[in-house]
C-alpha cells in the first residue's frame, strides 16, 4: 500500500524553526520527485518546495526562499523540509506529494500522484 506520512508539525513562535518529515512506504521515493505544499484556512493550496528525482535539484516558492530547505534521505525513504525564520503567514497544513517531475506552478497539483494527509504548522506568539 502506497503511503506518504507527514510529521513534525506543531506550534512555534515567529522566528522559530521546525523540520517536517515525509516518510514514504509502499514505493521507493527515490524514483519520484517529492513536493511540499501548504494550505492556509480560506486560501488555495500552494506549492512550497520540491526536490527532483533525477538530479536532486531543489525548487522553492519565492515566499520561502532563503528560509526553507528541502532534502532527502534515500536510505530512509524520507524527504525533509527544514523551515527557519518562520512567520505567521507560514501557518498552514503542510502536505507532501510524489510526482515524476517537479512543478510548483499553481494548478499543477494534479500531476502529483500520491499525497499525504498533512501536518499542521502554526506560527504565532
Amino acid at each position: 500500500q502506497v503511503q506518504l506520512v507527514e510529521s513534525g508539525g506543531g506550534w512555534v513562535q515567529p522566528g522559530g524553526s521546525l523540520r517536517l518529515s515525509c516518510a514514504a512506504s509502499g514505493f521507493t521515493s527515490v524514483y519520484y520527485s517529492i513536493g511540499w505544499f501548504r494550505q492556509a484556512p480560506g486560501k488555495e493550496r500552494e506549492g512550497v518546495s520540491c526536490i527532483s528525482r533525477s538530479d536532486g535539484s531543489t525548487h522553492y516558492a519565492e515566499s520561502v526562499k532563503g528560509r526553507f530547505t528541502i532534502s532527502r534521505d534515500n536510505a530512509e525513504n524520507t524527504v525533509y523540509l527544514q523551515m527557519n525564520s518562520l512567520k505567521p503567514e507560514d501557518t498552514a497544513v503542510y502536505y507532501c506529494a510524489a510526482t515524476i517531475e517537479c512543478t510548483l506552478d499553481p494548478g499543477t497539483e494534479l500531476v502529483y500522484e500520491y499525497w499525504g494527509r498533512g501536518t499542521q504548522v502554526t506560527v504565532s506568539s
